[in-house]
């Protein structure tokens, strides 16, 4: 790494925005930073991916960024480390318990330049103006906010994980000429920018049909894969995003012939012949999680020869 991100990395303290415990952090994976009421844990990234984010944010002095997505404050100070005292950091937190978590740890750390903290109706201020240089989102987006469009100057870019809730691409996309230029960073998994959406009823049919995009996504090119059921998949896609607004959810109190007479239950069932031999896979990457590779007591931690130059 440059310079400028070995002495962000060296100076500012993970600690100050964090009670959690730092020793999965030294081990080069996520930490939490907090968990809202309704149960949902909020994570800084690994060290690694911090760090190919600010890499690629090629952060210049007096920089103007905006972070959608506030990573607890943490990324906002190592910019600010970086951008120095003629710099503007704006974090854009969608969640109002996380947006208060990061005002009260900015404020406890201080900063270089300016570092503000708002929510995404600020964005819609006529005040703002088209004179951004970079914005970085720290969580997974299917496209580009609207807020943004009309924000980032010439030869600024968008940096971030852009795809669904399975798997992301990393994408910069530069603002050049009135059109965005893409170049792909490679492949990633991030939670999503607002944690509200990790609370979304999983049979809200909407919800549920992008699930399903992303498992056509990641195993429709597999081998020995049964395209006829890979299309009948995707003929139900459709059909969940057919289904009318308004349907109710299915909860912990839902009676057994609520459940079977709801609609996205009741299409389920009546595609489940073909789909059977596809349901164990789908049923493992609805389950994912994130492997922790070099994490104590991980299986192979020694493969990798751990990451001792991370433990402060």
């Amino acid at each position: 790494m440059n310079s400028e991100i070995f002495g962000a990395m060296s100076e500012v303290d993970p600690s100050n925005f964090t009670e959690h415990s730092l020793e999965s952090f030294w081990h080069d994976s996520p930490v939490p930073f907090m968990v809202t009421e309704s149960g949902n844990a909020k994570t800084i990234s690994a060290p690694h991916m911090v760090v190919t984010l600010l890499h690629h944010l090629e952060i210049s002095e007096s920089a103007n960024i905006i972070i959608i997505g506030s990573k607890g404050g943490y990324i906002a100070s190592l910019i600010d480390w970086i951008s120095g005292p003629g710099g503007t950091v704006t974090v854009i937190e969608p969640n109002e318990e996380v947006r208060s978590h990061t005002i009260e740890c900015l404020e406890r750390v201080g900063s270089n330049g300016i570092i503000r903290v708002l929510s995404p109706e600020s964005m819609e201020d006529p005040a703002w103006k088209r004179e951004v240089n970079r914005v970085l989102i720290t969580g997974a987006v299917r496209e580009i906010p609207q807020y943004l469009d009309l924000l980032i100057e010439e030869g600024g870019f968008i940096l971030g994980p852009f795809g669904g809730h399975l798997n992301q691409r990393l994408l910069k996309r530069e603002w050049q000429g009135g059109v965005w230029m893409d170049t792909d960073l490679g492949g990633v998994v991030f939670g999503p920018v607002d944690i509200g959406d990790s609370d979304k009823n999983p049979f809200e049919p909407k919800l549920l049909a992008e699930h399903l995009e992303d498992i056509v996504e990641m195993i429709g090119g597999a081998t020995g894969t049964d395209n006829e059921a890979m299309a009948r998949l995707e003929g139900l896609i459709d059909s969940l995003r057919g289904l009318p607004e308004g349907i109710p959810e299915i909860g912990e109190d839902s009676t057994e012939e609520e459940i079977l007479e709801h609609p996205v239950i009741e299409l389920l069932m009546s595609e489940m012949e073909w789909m059977g031999a596809l349901w164990p896979v789908i049923g493992e990457l609805f389950s994912f999680d994130i492997a922790n590779p070099g994490a104590p007591g991980g299986d192979g931690s020694d493969m990798l020869g751990g990451h001792e130059d991370l433990v402060p």
